[in-house]
């Protein structure tokens, strides 16, 4: 089975931070037979034309200068931050189709839309080069959805049509999947691959996951008697506003009025002046360390020391939340118990009182009172990583979001290819 993979965003060079999750999805299905390659815009002129082995055709729309819609952001927030970013769109739009045309001669058997809007016009008018002989399926990520609810309301006969002219339709959460489905009376499979993550060892009786080699030793428990009194929050991801971290920022300030208590930020991004600024306003520059990006094997070791793990997502200015909320799955693989906001994707990882703790979105006193649950918890912080490393084994490996994928081309093919 040959499948073409439409993406608004893949790796420009090996050690790219740009959606290492779609990179690992695509190198397992081509362990799994599965002739596997990349089409994505250009960045600045280039981006590697291979990754680990996969072919990557990157289709050019600008002067190598200009070339920055994609990739650093997302469209809508290079849009909203910048909007002379608008003039690129035209000839964005050209050079994806000219690109989608030329589908026709790698004659894939399917071709998968990521972030349908706009890539779903790619992908039909590619189909429509091979003869409507290839199938289409589609991926929706939860931003290209609010996206156009909230700023493009004109479009969403777009959005309609993009859905309808699939032959499957994933979505990558239970709540993205409730929002295709407004849309829509057709089904919509729930294939959380921006997940797919490896299977993870059990946690001893002593409260430490196996060593291996992708994962360091770390207590989750620190012994029968109290925690120390430095206590290590931790924040992982990309620095936009939909993360919430300023509202960690001031749920930390209050929990310093009682706790010597520390918070890592790890990542970098455009709304990191926002989160400086939240640092000052309340004072904590003592206690609160933004680190920016940071290597895979020093990360392991802040992930070693870290006592909690918190995602405080809230819904941005242009109505998008966490899909899905991945960098909890990493906690949870590394046994740091994890928090999250009650939005979005994150329920689908965090079971409140199974797997770990959820608050109410934006609640700075919730999310205070909760890391201070966490902190004095040890035993039902065992409890809750155990069980959240068994949902990750359960519904988030490689291996399983992998096979449900190659279920979905095969069931596309069949729609498309059986007699009528």
């Amino acid at each position: 089975m040959r499948v073409v993979h439409i993406v608004t965003a893949f790796p420009r060079h090996d050690g790219d931070v740009i959606t290492p999750w779609l990179g690992r999805v695509l190198l397992k299905l081509r362990e799994e037979g599965v002739d596997t390659s990349v089409l994505a815009p250009s960045y600045r002129g280039g981006g590697s034309a291979e990754w680990r082995g996969v072919p990557v055709h990157r289709f050019r729309y600008a002067p190598s200068r200009f070339e920055t819609l994609t990739h650093d952001e997302t469209v809508p927030d290079r849009l909203r931050h910048s909007p002379y970013y608008t003039a690129l769109l035209p000839s964005y739009m050209l050079g994806g189709l000219v690109a989608a045309i030329n589908i026709a001669r790698v004659r894939p058997d399917v071709v998968h839309v990521h972030w349908p809007v706009p890539n779903a016009l790619f992908g039909s008018v590619g189909k429509m080069a091979m003869s409507g002989d290839a199938a289409l399926v589609s991926s929706y990520y939860s931003v290209e959805l609010k996206w156009l609810e909230h700023r493009l309301p004109w479009l969403l006969p777009c959005l309609r049509w993009s859905i309808e002219c699939a032959d499957e339709v994933t979505a990558i959460s239970t709540a993205t999947a409730a929002s295709v489905g407004a849309y829509t009376n057709r089904p919509v499979r729930i294939i959380p691959f921006a997940a797919g993550v490896d299977t993870v060892q059990p946690i001893s009786e002593a409260g430490k996951p196996v060593r291996t080699s992708h994962m360091p030793e770390k207590n989750v428990l620190l012994g029968e008697g109290e925690l120390e009194s430095g206590t290590e929050v931790l924040f992982v991801g990309r620095l936009v506003e939909r993360k919430g971290v300023e509202v960690l920022v001031r749920a930390i300030s209050k929990l310093r009025e009682h706790r010597d208590v520390r918070l890592t930020i790890v990542g970098e991004g455009p709304w990191a002046p926002q989160i400086r600024e939240a640092i000052l306003a309340e004072g904590v520059e003592d206690a609160v360390f933004m680190v920016g990006k940071v290597k895979t094997n020093d990360l392991s070791r802040i992930y070693e020391k870290a006592n909690v793990f918190v995602l405080p997502a809230v819904v941005d200015a242009k109505g998008d939340t966490e899909g899905l909320g991945v960098v909890l799955i990493e906690a949870l693989r590394a046994g740091v118990p994890v928090v999250g906001s009650n939005i979005g994707g994150i329920p689908d990882i965090v079971v409140h009182g199974e797997t770990g703790w959820l608050v109410p979105s934006g609640h700075v006193e919730a999310l205070a009172n909760t890391i201070e649950e966490v902190l004095t918890s040890p035993s039902e912080v065992l409890r809750r990583v155990r069980k959240g490393r068994e949902r990750i084994d359960e519904r988030f490996s490689l291996t399983g979001v992998v096979a449900a994928l190659i279920d979905c081309y095969e069931s596309a093919l069949t729609k498309v290819r059986s007699p009528r």
